[in-house]
């Protein structure tokens, strides 16, 4: 079998640039409702202290949705075209409600609001664990790293534009961003289906080439295929995405403020993501080499001296290159990780993994804001708090060392 190719050669770069736009414009989506949502709330009777808690019950659903989209994913994936029709007729009805928050808000009705609100993120899961079991039935392995780092470099660009985008949007209309932004969304996710046939036509066209797109079994697999024990995968995300929300949205303003003024901030919270998206690529091609698990736990390990480093330093000439280093290495690794999800769910539970992985990601950030909603620590105090990040990045690390030593996987 020809496995020698390059990722990029054999992937469907098209349908990887396509999935980076999808998540890119769902990531604005959200960026918008969140700019939004205290007005939103105001305009619906809802007191401002209910703002967090609206942000904690959309994470509460985001949990239990991704794994449950990610589980239908699975069972859809054996007809061909069911999950990109599936996601798109979903996808629509989120649309809907999407377009009639700025709508419903000024009605003066709290649980009309709170209502479609969450009508709106349950649906909105559609979005994010079937693009992973798309690439885990229809691509190449050695492809998949590749394609993950496209579809990641959507969600960082739009999280690198959000302090503009809140620079941009203020005191405009909130009707105008919320139709453009669910509009667009709507009209790209009409792709999907065109998605699905492609990868379904390039994998033939592959098998009859003799390149190898599905995963060796359980009992063959080696290091270079990222696999390990799920039950240590899963923690080890936890706490990485952990103190990757603790460093990138609760440290990053206040650990500038020492050293900057306010009116630089949305110049500088950015940097954190444009190392991001300048390591996934780099990564992809790592996790390829090296294996999806040893790579994780490097850019963890890197994460967490990073963040120690960004805590510590002195000047805005030393924070500037240690923030674009920790986004680089927590890049490094939320691809590794997506990367094993996929890896670790072939064939048939790629849905499951990658639902169970944006499980993790959506309770790390439930974390973070129930820590800003009950604990709500001034600036100052949160300044204090930089050794947090790099501890659980750290204990991240260690844990994947400890398991990959043990087990012998990737």
């Amino acid at each position: 079998m020809n496995d020698k190719l390059s990722p990029s050669a054999k992937a469907p770069t098209a349908v990887g640039l396509y999935l980076a736009g999808v998540q890119f414009l769902f990531a604005v989506g959200w960026i918008v409702y969140v700019i939004y949502l205290p007005a939103l709330a105001a305009q619906a009777g809802l007191p401002k202290s209910a703002v967090p808690w609206l942000l904690l019950m959309d994470q509460l659903i985001f949990l239990a949705c991704d794994l449950a989209v990610g589980v239908w994913s699975d069972r859809a994936a054996g007809v061909l075209g069911r999950i990109g029709w599936g996601v798109l007729g979903v996808t629509l009805l989120s649309t809907v409600a999407f377009l009639v928050l700025p709508w419903v808000a000024p009605r003066g009705s709290p649980g009309l609001f709170v209502a479609i609100t969450a009508l709106w993120a349950a649906t909105s899961a559609a979005l994010r664990a079937p693009p992973l079991t798309l690439l885990g039935r229809y691509v190449a392995k050695p492809a998949v790293p590749w394609l993950v780092s496209l579809v990641l470099l959507g969600t960082g660009i739009a999280a690198a534009i959000g302090p503009y985008l809140g620079l941009t949007l203020k005191g405009l209309d909130p009707r105008l961003p919320f139709a453009l932004a669910g509009l667009s969304l709507a009209a790209i996710t009409a792709g999907m289906v065109w998605a699905e046939r492609a990868l379904a036509q390039r994998q033939a066209a592959e098998r009859a080439a003799g390149i190898e797109t599905a995963a060796a079994p359980p009992a063959s697999r080696t290091r270079r295929d990222g696999v390990a024990p799920i039950l240590g995968f899963l923690p080890a995300v936890l706490l990485a995405a952990a103190a990757a929300q603790v460093h990138a949205h609760l440290l990053a303003a206040p650990l500038y403020l020492r050293l900057a003024p306010a009116s630089m901030l949305p110049m500088l919270l950015p940097v954190f993501w444009v190392g991001f998206n300048l390591a996934l690529m780099p990564a992809s091609l790592a996790v390829t080499r090296f294996g999806a698990w040893p790579v994780m736990a490097g850019g963890v390990l890197a994460a967490a001296a990073c963040s120690a480093g960004v805590w510590n330093a002195t000047s805005l000439e030393a924070m500037l290159p240690l923030q674009g280093l920790a986004g680089a290495a927590w890049g490094v690794s939320l691809m590794s990780a997506f990367s094993a999800a996929v890896f670790f769910g072939q064939v048939g539970r790629e849905g499951f993994m990658g639902g169970a992985l944006n499980s993790a990601l959506a309770a790390a950030a439930l974390s973070r804001i129930a820590v800003v909603t009950f604990v709500a620590p001034a600036p100052v105090v949160a300044a204090q708090w930089g050794w947090v990040p790099a501890l659980l990045f750290a204990l991240s690390g260690a844990l994947l060392c400890a398991i990959g030593s043990r087990s012998g996987s990737a």
